[in-house]
């Protein structure tokens, strides 16, 4: 027996029983005939086996299976009202990548489907059904869904709260201080001069240079660098806000009966690494159009990389020549990329260089390249990795919440009647 992954298999085994033309639900303007209700009832029976789970009660089993009926039946018809439509050549990769999937061609998946007595047509059309689902639910739902950066903020914040992150801090302080039973006119003065330290910081004056300078802390020399520390031996102070800060930037103004408190993270990092190595490289490319042939363009770029082995400033070529207006304004330079960013052949072609050294003229989808590689180094994106696996799932969270609203509500509004079952 093969096992599909889909979002919701709807398999019709028409050699299971003869179709029963009894109308068992009215669903808006269409009707639900019980051959549909005992093909999916079986295909559900079939999928609870396979994962060894309990069947519930054949009543409510029937129950349930007619709601999804429904509920389907709904999306459809809405899908159908929206003008979404799956069409015979995207349906065939769909079922060519299904196929492939299990390891065959779709000639061998459709002979095995008929050896396990599953009508292949019957399979198909329920595969164009859940595209057509897939897509009207990413149109109404998913693509509404927008996760912003306080929402991963704040969920980064509770799960290190909650222990649920091994996040360690670099931090700098600096301290104003303040007598504890100070008088209006000390508070003065300690207000003033924590004035003049923002003002320094605001102006990019470094946050170890002022606190070298300005800050009354014990570690004031050092640039009031106090070390690694991990979430609990945070100061109960800093601890609700240093989690929300990001990498250089400084804190509000924390009281305490001490003084005035600003503090920064000057680096973090998490128990787990997620090492990537990166490229810094630049690059000039030549489009080809109505006007410009792939001769004409590998011949100009073939007169560019001469000039530039022969000493010529790659940036200021690249400004003058690339057709790549975003880099060219840079001098050609593409930043740090990471492995999986650039296209499959100018990642190929990048790899190969060491640095300092420039590419041959070739080809990739976009025109013509050729590529200078400055440096390469491995950077711990274990941030980034906890801010996207994060994002993720507050995606996926609310992604469900709306859908589970969304149904309910294109469930109640549709017109539905029961016959006996």
């Amino acid at each position: 027996m093969i096992k599909i992954l889909l979002f919701t298999l709807m398999m019709v085994n028409t050699a299971w029983a003869e179709p029963l033309d009894r109308i068992i639900a009215v669903v808006n303007n269409e009707v639900l005939l019980e051959s549909e209700l005992v093909d999916m009832e079986r295909t559900v029976t079939q999928q609870l086996r396979q994962r060894n789970a309990a069947l519930p009660p054949r009543e409510i089993l029937r129950k349930q299976v007619l709601e999804r009926l429904i509920v389907q039946r709904v999306q459809l018809q809405r899908a159908s009202r929206a003008g979404i439509r799956v069409g015979d050549d995207g349906l065939n990769a769909a079922l060519r990548q299904i196929a492939a999937n299990n390891e065959l061609t779709l000639r061998e998946f459709r002979d095995v489907l008929n050896e396990d007595g599953l009508d292949f047509s019957d399979f198909r059309e329920s595969i164009r059904e859940e595209m057509t689902i897939s897509r009207l639910r990413k149109g109404m739902v998913e693509d509404k869904v927008v996760v912003s950066d306080s929402e991963i903020n704040n969920y980064l914040a509770t799960q290190a709260v909650q222990g649920g992150s091994e996040t360690t801090y670099h931090l700098a302080h600096i301290l104003i201080s303040v007598p504890e039973a100070a008088l209006p006119e000390q508070v003065q003065v300690g207000q003033e001069k924590l004035n003049k330290v923002q003002d320094l910081l605001n102006s990019g004056t470094p946050f170890s240079e002022v606190a070298a300078g300005y800050s009354d802390g014990q570690n004031a020399l050092e640039g009031g660098d106090l070390g690694w520390r991990k979430q609990g031996e945070l100061p109960s102070l800093f601890a609700d806000e240093v989690p929300n800060l990001a990498v250089g930037q400084v804190s509000a103004t924390l009281r305490s009966g001490s003084g005035f408190h600003l503090v920064t993270v000057v680096d973090k990092k998490s128990e787990e690494t997620h090492l990537v190595k990166q490229t810094l490289a630049s690059h000039i490319l030549i489009k080809t159009n109505e006007l410009t042939t792939d001769e004409d363009a590998e011949k100009r770029l073939n007169s560019l990389l001469e000039r530039v082995l022969n000493g010529d400033d790659f940036a200021e070529l690249a400004r003058a020549h690339s057709d790549d207006t975003g880099s060219a304004i840079a001098g050609g330079s593409l930043g740090w990329s990471s492995p999986g960013v650039m296209v499959a052949e100018f990642e190929e072609k990048m790899d190969a260089l060491d640095n300092g050294e420039v590419s041959e003229v070739f080809k990739s989808r976009f025109g013509w390249h050729i590529i200078k590689v400055f440096d390469r180094r491995e950077q711990n994106m274990a941030e980034e990795y906890n801010r996207n696996k994060a994002r993720a799932q507050i995606r996926n969270r609310k992604v469900s919440e709306e859908l589970e609203s969304w149904l309910r509500q294109l469930r109640d509004e549709a017109y539905i009647e029961y016959r006996d079952l």
